[in-house]
């Protein structure tokens, strides 16, 4: 009896903790990315990155744009549109370089530092409140033995990560 008593209850609470998770993602309150986006938004737009750094790389507009693009797509349930959504997104590239950052002892770099910056304008419709302009910042070291080409593509992919999970944490995570 004990042991059919602890399938069953199992059963049941497996039950209604899958109901609960579902009533609470279908309400568009919660997600369990942490987003929390206004249920009435429906929709985003994110507009391309322009590359406005002294230094161009090229393919670090649409790398960008397309990395904010997959991260709203897979972590919210928003529809995302080419102009006008409920939340929207603008900004450009504000820098890109590279500099030594560590020295040695005879005075030669031992690392180097690539930073890539943004200057990112959201709206969010439903609330005003949520809106920002804000500007963000990362960077990864590299060893001044390896050139950038060598390094750059690796160091592009980690440095837009970061950049878009912030984007994504100041724009729908409220913690």
């Amino acid at each position: 009896m004990t042991l059919i008593c602890k399938r069953g209850c199992n059963l049941i609470a497996f039950i209604t903790l899958a109901f609960m998770i579902s009533i609470l993602q279908a309400c568009g309150v919660y997600s369990f990315t942490g987003a929390s986006i206004p249920p009435e938004a429906k929709t985003i737009s994110i507009q391309q990155f322009i590359n406005n750094a002294p230094l161009v790389q090229p393919m670090l507009s649409q790398r960008l744009t397309d990395a904010l693009r997959d991260k709203f797509s897979s972590q919210t349930n928003l529809s995302q549109v080419s102009a006008n959504g409920d939340l929207t997104f603008e900004g450009y590239i504000s820098d890109y370089n590279t500099q030594p950052v560590a020295i040695t002892g005879d005075e030669t770099a031992a690392l180097n530092r690539l930073t890539i910056s943004v200057k990112v304008s959201y709206s969010n419709r439903f609330d005003e409140k949520q809106n920002f302009e804000a500007s963000f910042s990362r960077f990864e070291e590299y060893e001044s033995s390896r050139s950038l080409s060598e390094v750059e593509d690796q160091l592009m992919e980690q440095i837009i990560d970061a950049l878009v999970q912030d984007i994504f944490n100041r724009s729908v995570v409220n913690w």
